[in-house]
C-alpha cells in the first residue's frame, strides 16, 4: 500500500508553533521584566521571517548574531531559519577583527547586534554587511512593519540552519554548519534522556546561546513547550538562589559554572545547601568536568541529578553518564547517547580492543552538515558517515565511556605518551586550587616536558613543591609535571574549554 500522507519536515520552529497554537498564553521565555508568551513569540517569529523575505534575503543567505543572552535570541534563530537563513551566532565577547572575520568569512548580508555591542559591530567594518540591525526601538520597528510569514514551503530538514563558529581551541576558527533536523532529533534526545524537557517542566537558562550546547539546551525546552528564565549574565549566588528558592527542574551548567560556584560565598552557599525540591536534573557539557567537582556537586545538590554529558558542536550528543554512576564509574562520560554508534580507531583506522586507548568516532542523526566551505576539513572530521573531534578515549567491557584527553593535546615525554587529563584529575583533588591545565613544552632531554597551570582559590596558598608531592602520591614519576605556573585565571573560550593554544604561547 502507498501512502500519499505529505510529512512535513522537521523544522526548529516546528514545536514552537506547534505549541503557541494550543497554548499561546503560556508563557515560554522570561528574561528580566519580559515575558514571552507562545503566542507572541510564535507572531514575532513569522513577522521576522517575513521581515526577512522583504529585505531581499533568500534561502541560503547568511546573517549574523551578536547579542549576550536576552529575550530575542531565541526568536531571531528561529524566523531567520524559518526564512532559510543560516544564521552565524557571534561570541558576544568577540572582538571587531573577529566579528569581522567572521562576518567576511561567511558573506553575512545583515548583522543584528545588542545595544551594548552596538559599538563594537560598528567599528568591525565587515565588508559583505549591507545592514545593521540594532535590538530595540529599530529592531521593533522592523517588526511593526513586516507583513507575518511561516515557514518557506521550500525548506527542508537538511537545510543548515546555525552556522556556529568553533572556539579556536587548537587554531582559526571554523564555521560548523548544522541542520534542522540535527538540533530536533537532537531535543528528542534530550527529552528522553534528561526528563526535564516536558510541558510541565521550568529551565533556568545561563549558558550563552551564541555556543551551540548553549542555545540548545534552552531551545529544547521551548520545542516541546516548557518555560524558560534566561539570565542575561551569569552570577553564581544569584545561580545557587535561584535554584533553592525557584521553580526550576532542570539546568545546563559548564564547568566553569560549578567551579564559580563553589569558590563563592560559604555563607550563601550553606544557606542554600539542601533546598530546591523541584530541581531534578542539572546538566553538564562543554568541557570536562573534574570528578572533584562531580562529587562536589552530588554532595550539595543531592543524589540522582547529575548528568555528565560528553559531545562536540560537529557530533551533537554523543554520550551521557547518568546521575547513578557519578561515584562509582568516575571520571567517565557514560555510554552512548540515544541513537548514537561509537568506535574507537587507532592511527591505521581499526578498532581498538576493549581497555585500549583510541580516537573516538561517532555516528548519529545530530551530525553537523561541514564546515563552511572548508570541504578538506570537512573531510578529515567526516569520514563515511563517522564524525571525529579528535579526542581519544577508551571504553570498559561495560560499554562506559572514557575520555583520556585530546588528540592534539597528547605529550609524548622521554618515550612516553602522557595524557594531560589524568594529571589534571589528580591536581583538581587538591583543597587549595580552583583549576589546573597542563600542557607540553618543548625540553631538550625529554622531547617534551609537562608543565601545570593552575588557579588557587580564594585566600589559599600552595607552592610548586606540595603540588609536586601531591602529584607524586596519585602519579607515576614520568607524569608529575616539571614545571608549575601561578595564574590569576586560564583562558577560555565561550563554552568554556581551556584555550591550550594561548598556554603554550605563553611559554614560547
Amino acid at each position: 500500500m502507498t501512502s500519499t500522507t505529505a510529512h512535513p519536515p522537521l523544522l526548529l520552529s516546528g514545536g514552537l508553533h506547534a505549541v503557541a497554537a494550543r497554548l499561546p498564553g503560556k508563557p515560554a521565555l522570561v528574561c528580566g521584566d519580559v515575558t514571552r508568551t507562545y503566542g507572541a513569540l510564535a507572531t514575532r517569529v513569522r513577522q521576522l521571517c517575513g521581515a526577512a523575505q522583504a529585505m531581499g534575503l533568500r534561502r541560503g543567505d547568511r546573517v549574523a548574531i551578536l547579542a549576550p543572552n536576552c529575550v530575542e535570541y531565541l526568536e531571531l534563530v528561529v524566523g531567520l531559519s524559518d526564512a532559510g537563513l543560516i544564521v552565524a551566532t557571534l561570541n558576544a565577547r568577540s572582538t571587531s577583527s573577529e566579528v569581522a572575520a567572521a562576518c567576511d568569512d561567511c558573506g553575512a548580508r545583515v548583522l543584528f547586534v545588542h545595544p551594548k555591542l552596538a559599538q563594537a559591530a560598528q567599528a568591525a567594518r565587515c565588508s559583505t554587511i549591507e545592514h545593521t540591525i540594532v535590538l530595540g526601538d529599530q529592531y521593533e520597528a522592523l517588526l511593526r512593519d513586516a507583513r507575518e510569514s511561516p515557514p518557506l514551503p521550500t525548506l527542508e530538514e537538511t537545510d543548515s540552519f546555525a552556522l556556529v563558529y568553533s572556539s579556536g581551541t587548537t587554531g582559526k576558527p571554523k564555521g560548523i554548519l548544522i541542520s534542522h533536523r540535527s538540533r530536533v532529533l537532537t531535543f528528542h534526545g534530550m527529552a528522553m534522556e534528561y526528563g526535564c524537557y516536558g510541558p510541565d517542566d521550568y529551565q533556568l537558562g545561563l549558558a550563552p546561546m551564541a555556543h551551540g550546547a548553549g542555545f540548545a539546551f534552552i531551545m529544547a525546552s521551548v520545542y516541546f513547550g516548557g518555560t524558560v528564565k534566561v539570565l542575561p549574565a551569569f552570577d553564581p549566588m544569584e545561580v545557587v538562589a535561584a535554584l533553592a528558592t525557584g521553580p526550576f527542574t532542570g539546568v545546563f551548567l559548564v564547568p566553569t559554572h560549578f567551579q564559580a560556584i563553589f569558590a563563592g560565598e560559604t555563607a550563601v552557599l550553606e544557606r542554600h545547601r539542601g533546598r530546591g525540591t523541584a530541581l531534578r536534573t542539572i546538566m553538564s557539557n562543554a568541557a570536562a568536568l573534574p570528578q572533584a567537582v562531580k562529587e562536589k556537586i552530588v554532595a550539595y545538590w543531592g543524589d540522582g541529578k547529575l548528568h555528565e554529558t560528553y559531545g562536540s558542536t560537529e557530533a551533537g550528543i554523543v554520550t551521557n553518564l547518568r546521575p547513578q554512576h557519578q561515584l562509582t564509574r568516575r571520571q567517565s562520560v557514560g555510554h552512548a547517547f540515544a541513537l548514537n554508534t561509537i568506535r574507537l580507531l587507532d592511527d591505521e583506522g581499526r578498532d581498538v580492543a576493549p581497555g585500549a586507548v583510541g580516537e573516538l568516532h561517532s555516528r548519529s542523526p545530530y551530525l553537523f552538515n561541514g564546515y563552511w566551505n572548508q570541504p578538506s576539513e570537512t573531510a578529515l572530521a567526516l569520514r563515511d558517515g563517522w564524525v571525529t573531534a579528535g579526542d581519544l578515549a577508551r571504553c570498559d567491557e561495560d560499554g562506559f565511556h572514557y575520555i583520556v584527553d585530546r588528540k592534539k593535546d597528547m605529550v609524548v615525554s622521554g618515550g612516553f605518551n602522557i595524557y594531560p587529563r589524568e594529571i589534571e584529575e589528580s591536581l583538581h583533588l587538591h583543597p587549595a586550587l580552583l583549576e589546573a591545565a597542563v600542557v607540553g613544552v618543548p625540553d631538550e632531554y625529554f622531547g617534551e616536558a609537562l608543565c601545570a597551570f593552575v588557579v588557587t582559590r580564594p585566600g589559599m596558598h600552595v607552592d610548586a613543591d606540595a603540588l609536586e608531592r601531591h602529584c607524586r602520591v596519585t602519579l607515576s614519576g614520568y607524569k608529575v609535571p616539571k614545571q608549575y605556573r601561578f595564574v590569576p585565571s586560564l583562558p577560555r573560550n565561550a563554552g568554556g574549554k581551556v584555550l591550550k593554544t594561548k598556554l603554550r604561547r605563553g611559554l614560547a
